[in-house]
């Protein structure tokens, strides 16, 4: 086995490679946009960079890197576009959302790239994003509040277990916008370190959803200590860096591939039909013709009949609402806030009624989003 100095001098070796690679690739980028220039033509062709990743990733020896290989190139391009835009002097490529370079956004999440919520970024905005990675959910919005960020993705309810009381609460101590969700299906799998067997395991950590999840699993080992992590893809990379046979985690099959760890028992969630539904989060809502999805959050006074107006305004307005969830306010006993999604477009007037209706019967309301419905 190599040495720790001779592992790094080949890793230096190898660095010598790729900066020598990437100016020449820079260089290529600028003859690029001298190009586009010259052709009037935009700086993202979205087609040509997905057939950049397939193909590239095609070439991959060591599959269980390809989730790593397609942020890494992900990230060239994106650099790639940047400089672009300064060759062809695009001031967008240096404002915030509405003017980030051809509609490339930087994008906050919360976890690490073998996360759900990487997952959920990547399918949703294609090639038109620049991921971010933040430890916290909370750290999402204040990256967003502080314009480090033009949108962030995070999971807002599970097929399963309803809504994530958390990201619910930020967003009425923010004040953001849904502007689109995505729906990623879950699968959850106990991760071990290499030899590691079920009898050895004493500890397990995870995201608390993922607990909750896979609950008739976990009850018939009442001796393991749960221990809820940060999300599910940070505890296998925790128990990855432990390397203690008695310590396990919950997580995806991307994630045992990404940290090297074993599967233990595959599939423990108790639905199979587990999906989570995640928001697309911006600072304004977008207003679209084609958006058919409005998500609000009310509390209502604590009296014999109040909740039953709130419906009566969705018939009256014959208006289908999707969902309705409740949580407590904290402020006041056997008070609570509402989480209400319904069908509707903000342009039309039996949704301007509702919501005008709705407002009226409320001690607090707030407009979540109007947006497209996933298919």
């Amino acid at each position: 086995m190599e040495n720790l100095k001779d592992l790094r001098q080949r890793i230096n070796k190898i660095d010598d490679e790729m900066i020598k690679l990437f100016e020449e690739r820079m260089h290529v980028s600028r003859s690029v946009a001298d190009y586009k220039l010259k052709h009037s033509m935009q700086i993202l062709d979205k087609k040509r960079e997905e057939e950049v990743i397939s193909k590239n990733l095609s070439k991959l020896k060591d599959k269980s890197i390809k989730i790593e290989t397609e942020y890494f190139l992900n990230q060239v391009m994106y650099i790639s576009r940047v400089l672009q835009g300064k060759v062809i002097g695009d001031l967008n490529t240096k404002k915030g959302c509405e003017n980030s370079e051809k509609n490339v956004y930087k994008v906050g999440f919360q976890g690490v790239p073998s996360s759900f919520s990487y997952q959920a970024l990547m399918e949703y905005f294609k090639g038109s994003a620049r991921a971010l990675n933040f430890q916290t959910f909370e750290d999402v919005f204040n990256a967003l509040k502080l314009k480090k960020i033009d949108y962030g993705v995070l999971p807002i309810e599970n097929s399963s277990t309803g809504g994530i009381a958390e990201v619910y609460d930020l967003f009425r101590k923010y004040g953001f916008f849904i502007v689109g969700e995505k729906s990623i299906k879950v699968e959850h799998n106990l991760l071990g370190v290499k030899g590691a067997k079920l009898d050895d395991i004493r500890e397990v950590f995870s995201h608390n959803q993922a607990f909750m999840q896979s609950s008739e699993f976990l009850n018939k080992y009442s001796g393991w200590k749960l221990i809820p992590y940060y999300n599910t893809a940070k505890s296998a990379e925790y128990i990855s860096e432990q390397n203690n046979k008695s310590k396990a985690c919950i997580a995806s099959k991307n994630s045992a591939e990404l940290y090297n760890l074993d599967i233990l028992k595959e599939n423990i969630n108790y639905n199979n039909n587990n999906y989570t539904r995640f928001a697309i989060i911006g600072n304004y809502i977008e207003n679209d013709s084609s958006n058919n999805k409005i998500s609000i959050i009310v509390s209502i006074p604590h009296k014999v009949g109040t909740l039953y107006e709130i419906l009566k305004c969705f018939k009256k307005n014959n208006l289908n609402m999707m969902k309705i969830e409740s949580r407590p306010t904290k402020n006041k006993c056997w008070e609570y806030f509402f989480y209400i999604d319904f069908y509707g477009n903000l342009s039309d007037s039996n949704t301007s009624d509702a919501l005008n209706c709705i407002k009226e019967q409320s001690l607090y309301f707030k407009m979540l989003g109007n947006y497209r419905a996933e298919d």
